[in-house]
């Protein structure tokens, strides 16, 4: 007998193939984890669908942040979860927006949308000439809302930030991050190529690579 089947937990930590629930309710992310999962067997299922709210994200870090949330979705459906904590970190606001980036605006008092989170992060880089950044992504993957051993990846996709926004494809911040390796905007790549390139993708490939090292 292994320690984890001592420990009471057997075969569950086995990776998962078939459903799994996707911890938020963002039809972008869910459009791009779906694309990218699929080949791997994994059918992803909105929380929303299931009638899981939201769960809070009351941590500093995007690990502890992704964690929360996969083991909610998880507690309340009894089945895996997947969850991300990801945003934008600008390095001339010393990584802000960070993990508050979808509410990056509703902290200064405006609405939580795309449009005003957009318009907070330009009007802060008003005559900054240092416009670096990167989207940062951790992912993580609890068999069971108690998994002792979630899996946890990262990935980090590096770029700069524009005033004017280009492309009509993707989501959040997409319109303003320039990825200068691909010269183009996010929201100018094609999905397929940005699931390719993107912290996400990044983030992905290094959890189907555990989920087979497990298999």
């Amino acid at each position: 007998m292994n320690d984890r089947q001592e420990a009471g937990y057997g075969g569950t930590v086995k990776p998962t193939r078939g459903k799994v629930v996707l911890a938020s309710n963002n039809a972008g992310k869910l459009r791009e984890f779906a694309a990218m999962l699929a080949a791997a067997g994994i059918e992803l299922i909105a929380q929303g669908t299931l009638n899981v709210p939201e769960a809070e994200e009351p941590h500093q870090t995007f690990v502890e942040n992704a964690l929360a949330k996969a083991r909610h979705a998880a507690r309340l459906t009894g089945l895996p979860a997947l969850a991300d904590d990801s945003g934008l970190c600008v390095r001339a606001l010393h990584g802000a927006p960070g993990v508050y980036s979808a509410r990056y605006a509703q902290l200064a008092g405006g609405e939580k949308s795309d449009a005003a989170n957009n318009a907070r992060l330009v009007a802060q880089l008003a005559d900054v000439a240092d416009r670096r950044a990167y989207y940062f992504c951790v992912l993580v993957l609890v068999r069971a809302a108690d998994d002792p051993e979630p899996l946890i990846a990262e990935g980090r996709w590096q770029g700069e930030i524009v005033d004017a926004p280009r492309g009509a494809h993707g989501f959040g911040y997409d319109p303003h991050f320039y990825v200068p390796a691909l010269n183009a905007t996010a929201a100018e790549l094609e999905p397929s190529v940005k699931n390719r390139t993107s912290h996400r993708a990044i983030a992905l490939r290094q959890l189907l690579a555990r989920l087979e090292e497990d298999a």
